[in-house]
């Protein structure tokens, strides 16, 4: 996941954080962005992001001259990391529709 792609999922989850506090950033927004719409694309860009990582580890093994070690690390790492951060949202997802489904009605 570029540094692009991290600032705008992190941008969209501000915004649909204010929208849902009544904030006013949340009005500023010119296009609604479907939360299903953006949790696939941020599935779709991890699963990008390790199917490229596991392509460079891949031909790094089998000696080709395309990846060099760093490049093989740091590819690796962003998997990781994007993967870490996709999982602590839907551990809060998780979170928040336990706490949806405990509410008295």
């Amino acid at each position: 996941m570029s540094n692009a792609n991290i600032d705008q999922v992190l941008a969209t989850m501000r915004a649909i954080s204010a929208q849902a506090s009544g904030s006013p950033q949340g009005a500023r927004e010119s296009s609604p962005v479907e939360f299903s719409q953006l949790l696939k694309q941020s599935i779709d860009r991890v699963n990008e992001t390790q199917q490229q990582a596991g392509e460079m580890k891949e031909a790094f093994e089998l000696g080709s001259g395309e990846a060099d070690l760093a490049e093989v690390m740091i590819a690796v790492q962003k998997s990781s990391l994007s993967f870490e951060a996709m999982v602590q949202v839907r551990n809060k997802l998780v979170e928040a529709y336990k706490e949806v489904m405990n509410m008295p009605i």
